[in-house]
């Protein structure tokens, strides 16, 4: 890999793992259409370390509240809205994790083509801007219940299958319950915050057992590049969802997925 290729790759995780477009799909895309090398197990470490720090510094006064009132709510048991949030956040991510172990060996072998993508990047793009537009937009993420926390795990565990885009699928299911867009995408970032860690802590752990060869210097772009990048994306995709919407997203999903079905028809 080079330096271009790592910066170029670290940007698109960054850019992409916030927003409902899928990330996993667009950084399988440059090895398909483009023949690039796979990127490699090091590197798919660095960058989910780069926008896990992204997250957690955003949301870092949230972060806090919730793991004060979690620890709380265990030690001394005093329960607040913090508290139920961060159990609800921890019970959303259940799905995704048990998934993870039953189903990872057989995604990366069946589902990581550029069919697959085209596909599920057309139909969830679809399914989301009909929800943005026909669901009621009116609770806040301290209105969720164990009930909806769970089916927004189911949504995050579905975005396993590339193409489907984590962020997407569980920001889909958070509007779908008539939660506003600022509040499916802050629900829907918080809850990146366990699974992140566990896929990262995961590939670390393979990384760690193996006998791959390290470059410090491809790894430190990808760390540094997907956190600034992933910081921005957060950052202006907040500010603006309530003005814009889904529909943008959308229509990106859907140039994106008849253009790969063009390229695979006459490749």
């Amino acid at each position: 890999m080079t330096y271009f290729e790592a910066f170029f790759l670290a940007l698109l995780q960054g850019f992409t793992e916030f927003l409902p477009i899928s990330s996993s799909a667009h950084l399988i895309l440059p090895s398909a259409v483009l023949g690039w090398p796979d990127q490699g197990l090091a590197f798919d470490v660095a960058v989910h370390v780069g926008t896990l720090a992204a997250v957690i510094i955003y949301f870092r006064k949230e972060v806090v509240s919730l793991l004060t009132a979690w620890v709380g709510s265990m030690v001394k048991k005093e329960h607040n809205k913090e508290s139920k949030l961060a159990w609800l956040i921890i019970l959303s991510t259940i799905p995704a994790a048990l998934c993870g172990l039953l189903f990872k060996d057989f995604i990366e072998v069946y589902l990581r083509s550029a069919w697959v993508i085209a596909t599920t990047t057309i139909v969830f793009g679809l399914l989301l801007w009909w929800v943005d537009k026909n669901s009621e937009l009116v609770k806040d993420e301290y209105e969720m219940t164990w009930k909806k926390a769970l089916f927004l795990g189911i949504a995050q565990a579905m975005a396993m299958i590339p193409g489907t885009s984590r962020s997407g699928i569980t920001i889909t299911a958070a509007l779908y319950l008539g939660f506003t867009r600022e509040a499916a995408a802050r629900f829907s970032f918080l809850m990146s915050i366990p699974i992140i860690t566990l896929a990262g802590s995961y590939l670390g752990l393979k990384l760690a057992m193996s006998d791959i060869s390290i470059n410090f210097g491809l790894l430190s772009t990808g760390v540094v590049v997907s956190f600034i990048s992933a910081y921005i994306c957060i950052h202006f995709f907040l500010k603006l969802i309530s003005s814009m919407g889904m529909t943008p997203f959308v229509i990106y999903r859907l140039l994106l997925g008849a253009g790969l079905f063009a390229w695979l028809s006459f490749a």
